[in-house]
Formats: structure tokens, sequence, C-alpha cells
């Protein structure tokens, strides 16, 4: 029985060493977790960060990422579906801004977003 518990204690410390992150990691990173469903259909970078776009198939889901996070700054994300309403996210903020998701489902969209007066925008994509 003792052999056993030996056993079971050494497979239990593998695992942990395989699952936990080691010091100084800290996890995963914020690039590689995503706050949008889907898989990634669009990036349009500027100066001051990125457009993402992400796609499923029923909807389209749009972030705005600044390149220096820290500090709160205007940012804002706007995606629109042709012919419907934008959906836009604006406000202050210190890494993104967004998620917004819109259903666009065999229907183009255009997105736009800016961090601290630069941005970029997409004409109509994804159709």
């Amino acid at each position: 029985m003792r052999v056993f518990g030996r056993v079971l204690v050494a497979v239990l410390a593998t695992v942990a060493l395989l699952v936990l992150p080691g010091p100084g990691t800290g996890g995963a990173t914020a690039e590689a977790l995503s706050v949008c469903q889907g898989r990634p259909a669009k990036t349009v970078s500027f100066a001051t960060g990125e457009l993402r776009l992400y796609r499923t198939r029923h909807y389209v889901c749009a972030v705005t990422v600044a390149k220096r996070p820290g500090t709160r700054r205007p940012m804002s994300v706007s995606l629109q579906p042709r012919g419907g309403r934008p959906a836009v996210r604006a406000g202050r903020f210190d890494r993104q801004a967004g998620p917004v998701t819109v259903h666009a489902l065999n229907r183009c969209v255009r997105a736009s977003g800016w961090v601290a007066g630069r941005g970029a925008g997409t004409g109509w994509t994804l159709c």
C-alpha cells in the first residue's frame, strides 16, 4: 500500500509541474486569450494599436487593443453589419475597447477602431 501512495504522489507532482505555471511566467498571457469567440478573421494595425476581427458562422466580433497598455486613454471600437446599426464601445480604457459583437450571417461588415486619436478602419469586408 505504501508503494501505491508513493507512486500516486509522484504522478500528482508530475501533473502539477505540467499544468501549473512556473515562477515568473504569470500564467497565460493576455495575447493568448481572446475575449471574442470564433477564429481570427482580420487584423488591422495602426500607430497606437490594432483592430482585431473574429468570425463564427453567425457572428462577427471586434476589439481594439492598445500597443502599449497601462494608462487610461480614449479608445473606441465600432462594428456594423451591412443594413444594420453599428455596435460601438467607446470610453477611457487602459488595454482594450470592446468586444462588440453583431449578427452577420451572409452579410458584410465594416469595423473601425482608434486609440488616443489614431485609428484605422476596414471597408465592407468578410462578405
